[in-house]
């Protein structure tokens, strides 16, 4: 019978190592990536350039205490972030579980029996059938006890690199979800800035739209006063005041805003039971910081999404592998021991019986479902092979744009700027006219409209500003160092 078993193997063994050779010869191919002319032609907006370390906290480059803390207790405390945390702890259990497994797997078994035996012999009246009498000197009762154990051990030998392949892919599995949770910081830090920054803008419209209904009142009182002096029509008082209250509705929309904005980054920063009014938003827009002109390998090195789609295109890759080693004959070894001692009251017996085994699988009836396996993973390979490619291409191209925005939001916030600062002293000037009498209500309305659409130009393109800054600053992979662990073990 063991010959019979070993001249099975013997006969397929070949086959099987054959179709496994063809098997082992697909391969990924290599990703097809270009530097845009944009990076190879060199500098393309002429920013300032900062060092890349200061991309790892971009943030404190705004010098803005209140964006700094509402960032950290994001980090720290927002549903995303532990949600992003408990993703990456989940990774790091599975790598363990996965060397864990490789290792010999065995328990120990253990059983203790205790038996209590009484035996009696009866007379029987072969009649009747009754029960006559106990024999005497015919019963008899003893304890018996029983103690078993053992300990069964088997684990496949690594005669191809089936473990360590398996441990490369556990790895890059979990580098891949530990670039995911930086991708995961990175957009929270950015979205609370922008959120910030949008409540910002939102604050400083809704002092425009105070300041716009305090001059409308004051103006509509001018008016009043000149209708009821017989110097303007009551058609004008009318306009007058019908502007008015049209500001203070602006008023009230704005404050509403505001207040819903205050509550959104609330939830975004892990504090959305808080009052609204325990978020202070200041009407303020500085200017936006210098962002660094970053070669293509260091964003390609920096870019989480990017670093992620390159560790998962690993993991494909590992199992593609692994799915190859499937093909080639599995050995295991499977040493017992076993313990038997039996206690009874005349005597004693001790059993012990130890082995050694070693078993060897052979796929043959498996190869096709094997073989369809690989080309498969082989599919698969290629996808992530394609989103890699994608990922680079995204990268470059975000990083362009993000740049040449910056520059022409610069000189548009510049521009708007001069703007308004013109239309302010014009409409200035009507209103004085105005309440003077030497300027009618047709030029002091147009003035007015004038000043508040360049004003409301300029709060826009300001907050623009500060928004693409921060896209920006996370289209160059700003947030946490390449060789970063990006959260506590």
């Amino acid at each position: 019978m063991r010959r019979t078993g070993l001249s099975i193997i013997a006969v397929l063994a070949p086959v099987s190592l054959a179709l496994s050779g063809c098997a082992l010869d697909t391969k990924l191919p290599r990703p097809d990536i270009h530097v845009p002319a944009a990076y190879e032609a060199g500098s393309m907006t002429g920013a300032a350039t900062l060092p890349v370390q200061s991309l790892d906290r971009w943030w404190t480059l705004f010098d803005d205490a209140q964006l700094t803390q509402l960032i950290d207790q994001a980090l720290a405390a927002s549903p995303d972030a532990k949600t992003a945390r408990a993703r990456l702890k989940e990774a790091r259990a599975t790598l363990r579980q996965t060397i864990y497994g490789l290792l010999p797997q065995g328990d120990i078994t253990g059983k203790a029996t205790a038996e209590h035996i009484t035996t009696q012999y009866k007379d029987v009246d072969p009649n009747s059938g009754q029960i006559v009498q106990f024999l005497s000197g015919f019963s008899g009762a003893g304890d018996d006890k029983l103690y078993t154990g053992g300990l069964n051990v088997s684990w496949e030998l690594d005669l191809f690199g089936r473990d360590s392949t398996a441990i490369r892919a556990a790895k890059n599995s979990l580098a891949a979800q530990r670039f995911d949770y930086e991708a995961s910081q990175m957009s929270l830090a950015a979205n609370v800035a922008t959120a910030l920054f949008q409540a910002r803008g939102t604050a400083i419209q809704l002092e425009d739209a105070r300041e716009n209904a305090r001059l409308s009142r004051q103006l509509a009182a001018v008016g009043k006063a000149k209708s009821d002096h017989g110097l303007a029509t009551t058609a004008d008082t009318a306009r007058l005041e019908a502007q008015a209250l049209s500001d203070d509705a602006q008023v009230a929309n704005a404050e509403a805003l505001l207040k819903g904005q205050q509550r959104s980054l609330l939830v975004l920063i892990g504090r959305g039971s808080d009052p609204s009014a325990s978020l202070p938003i200041e009407a303020k827009a500085a200017p936006p910081p210098s962002v660094p002109e970053t070669a293509p390998g260091d964003l390609l090195a920096r870019r989480p999404d990017v670093r992620e789609a390159e560790a998962n295109l690993k993991v494909i890759a590992g199992q593609l592998k692994l799915d190859k080693l499937a093909l080639l004959p599995t050995f295991t070894l499977s040493p017992s021991y076993q313990y038997q001692q039996q206690v009874q009251p005349s005597y004693t017996a001790i059993t012990q019986t130890s082995a050694a085994g070693i078993g060897v699988t052979l796929p043959f009836l498996s190869l096709p479902k094997l073989m369809a396996a690989i080309q498969v993973e082989g599919a698969r390979g290629e996808q992530a092979l394609a989103s890699y490619e994608k990922a680079v291409q995204t990268a470059y191209g975000d990083a362009e744009k993000g740049l040449v925005t910056l520059k022409a939001d610069e000189i548009r916030v510049g521009l708007l700027k001069d703007a308004a600062d013109k239309s302010r002293f014009a409409y200035d000037a009507a209103r004085k006219g105005y309440g003077l009498g030497l300027t009618d209500l047709t030029v002091l309305v147009q003035a007015e409209q004038a000043w508040r659409q360049s004003r409301a130009a300029y709060t826009t393109a300001n907050t623009s500003a500060l928004v693409d800054a921060v896209s920006t600053f996370k289209a160059l992979g700003g947030g946490w160092p390449a060789s970063g662990d990006g959260a506590k073990k």
